[in-house]
């Protein structure tokens, strides 16, 4: 069962004009809050260290489908045309920090809900899953509030993510996984010594740059069923060396690794230390995972899904890997998963911003998905 959303517009505005540049909160939880209560959800705030979180259900059996979603924004910058939360309509368009990415996410799937439950009780349970802290450092976030809803026995048949996923029009993209990201910052000690004498010293830039020569110039792989290929960047050498006659002691780099799922972060960095060891053999690597590679593979549940946006918005979905990182990483952990929001143009820009219609065809296809899950 579809059934026609409520308007998500004045949620939308009201969710904008909370300045919750992350990690601050600035009452946008509160805002949410107050109108899932008024259609008769359970609301569970959730606080984790700074950060402010909400876990709201209605409905207590299954088939259960959760939206999940954060309602923290990068800072606006400057040289707007609008207040970045003034929350404006200007020429059928609406602007504000947070308007595509994703507080107009989050005020579409309230406003489906809104609509298929003034046709009665759910016939499953619909929830969300909604964090402060997505554009943050993630550690207080979607990943507190999934051990949290583990231990309580709260685990979704499907969760929907509302990220942007479209390039230029509304149903273009569905993402059913992203591909996981490695940064590496790497040391490499040498021998201080005068330029005019280089056999009296060790010189560590010469050692680094074989080392990421090696490490660039091959490629990863080429692709897999589902993903691009993986990418290695370099992203930062230094060496700090004012003078010219030099030869320096250290030198220093980062790189962040784009991988799929034919790799994972320890067997990457188990290639980085085996490169490291025969270019550099005094080295240092720090390596940090912020996320793995991860694939909800096409069944009935993305079927469903693909269905039901095509319905609404009369555009096949394409199925997608690429793109940076979500929290879609650590709900993979708990339940399927996948991400579908407007077009993703304007986010974390100035003057972000999505049309009011848009913003209305989002709520419609998110009714549409509502109603197929919980048909």
């Amino acid at each position: 069962m579809s059934a026609v959303p409520a308007d998500p517009l004045p949620l939308a505005q009201a969710l904008i004009r909370a300045r919750s540049v992350t990690p601050a909160d600035d009452g946008a939880q509160a805002v949410l809050a107050a109108a899932l209560g008024r259609l008769g959800f359970r609301v569970e705030r959730l606080r984790f260290g700074a950060i402010e979180n909400l876990y709201a259900r209605i409905g207590d059996r299954g088939p259960h489908l959760c939206f999940a979603g954060h309602t923290d924004v990068v800072p606006a910058g400057e040289g707007w045309s609008a207040d970045p939360f003034g929350g404006e309509v200007r020429d059928g368009v609406l602007y504000g920090r947070g308007a595509c990415d994703m507080k107009g996410a989050i005020a579409a799937f309230v406003a489906a809900a809104e609509g298929y439950l003034a046709a009665g009780a759910p016939r499953g349970s619909i929830s969300l899953l909604i964090t402060g802290d997505e554009e943050g450092e993630a550690v207080d976030g979607t990943v507190k509030v999934l051990g949290w809803m583990r231990e309580r026995g709260e685990v979704p048949d499907f969760c929907l993510v509302g990220e942007p996923t479209n390039p230029s029009r509304l149903g273009e993209v569905i993402k059913i996984g992203r591909r996981g990201s490695l940064n590496a910052r790497i040391t490499v000690h040498g021998t201080q010594g005068h330029s005019a004498y280089p056999s009296r010293a060790d010189n560590p830039c010469h050692r680094l740059v074989a080392a990421l020569a090696e490490m660039t110039a091959r490629p990863l792989d080429a692709g897999s069923e589902h993903f691009e290929p993986s990418t290695l960047q370099v992203t930062s050498i230094d060496v700090g060396n004012p003078a010219t006659n030099v030869i320096p002691a250290m030198a220093t780099a980062k790189l962040n690794i784009r991988f799929n799922d034919l790799h994972s972060g320890a067997s990457l960095e188990a290639w980085l230390r085996e490169v490291l060891a025969r270019h550099a053999p005094r080295h240092e690597l720090v390596v940090s995972v912020s996320g793995e590679s991860f694939l909800t593979a096409p069944g009935p549940a993305v079927a469903k899904l693909a269905r039901a946006v095509e319905a609404a918005t009369g555009v096949r979905p394409r199925l997608d890997t690429g793109g940076g990182t979500s929290d879609a990483r650590f709900i993979t952990l708990l339940c399927p998963v996948a991400e579908f929001g407007l077009v993703g143009a304007t986010m974390h820009k100035t003057d972000e911003a999505v049309p009011v219609e848009e913003l209305r065809a989002l709520a419609a296809a998110y009714g549409a998905v509502i109603g197929a899950f919980l048909a």
